[in-house]
């Protein structure tokens, strides 16, 4: 076992101090001065730390370090029982870009019954997979049309929009559902596939009015 300096003891300690603030510039201080030692400490600090803010300074901290460590140890991370352990692991994996780690993005993370660690698989999918895939990726993200508050549908969407092109034909299929909420989800999705400062809301909206109205109710009220 390497032994541990008065400094990194410290450094340890801050990571799992009680005051935000503190860990926070302790996660800083790891990502300033990159230590191979602090891997482990890092990856476990991400599937418990509260705060949002000092997550995201452990994911840089990781960044810092060479991909042959930390992504193996974050791979492990996406079998944790942990849901937190296992969006935050994807999320650094989006971050390092270490396109090796596609196969590791599972159908089962992509449909996660967690929102944040479905939302995290989204964002990390986009970024890492081969450009032979895409289609086959935009199908898996296009199944869950209509899934999850606005927030979950909006990045739902973005993650398909940064796909590009390749998602016009599940788009036209979704547009066509007898879902009225999956029809208004690939909707505004194409809207923002055409306009990325589009709006995203007025779909969604119709969606619900169709929903606590009734399909024919709607009609029966249309101009």
């Amino acid at each position: 076992m390497v032994p541990i300096n008065s400094a990194h003891r410290r450094l340890l300690d801050a990571l799992g101090a009680a005051n935000s603030s503190t860990r926070l510039q302790a996660a800083l201080a790891a990502g300033t001065h990159p230590d191979t030692g602090l891997v482990e400490t890092l990856v476990t600090r991400c599937a418990i730390e509260p705060d949002f803010f000092v997550r995201d300074m452990l994911t840089w901290a990781l960044t810092r370090l060479p991909p042959e460590l930390t992504v193996p140890r974050l791979l492990a991370e996406l079998r944790s029982e942990r849901a937190q352990a296992r969006s935050q692991a994807l999320h650094t994996l989006s971050k390092i870009g270490d396109r090796s780690a596609w196969p590791a993005i599972t159908r089962s993370l992509l449909h996660d019954a967690d929102d944040e660690v479905a939302r995290s698989a989204w964002r990390a999918a986009v970024v890492l997979v081969p450009p032979g895939e895409k289609q086959g990726l935009a199908a898996e993200l296009a199944a869950q049309f209509g899934r999850g508050d606005r927030n979950v549908r909006l990045s739902l969407s973005r993650a398909l929009v940064a796909l590009g092109d390749v998602i016009e034909s599940v788009l036209e299929r979704g547009s066509a559902s007898d879902d009225p909420t999956v029809r208004a989800h690939a909707r505004a999705t194409q809207r923002l596939l055409r306009d990325p400062d589009a709006g995203f809301d007025p779909d969604i909206d119709e969606a619900k009015r169709i929903a606590a109205l009734g399909p024919e109710r709607v009609e029966g009220t249309a101009c």
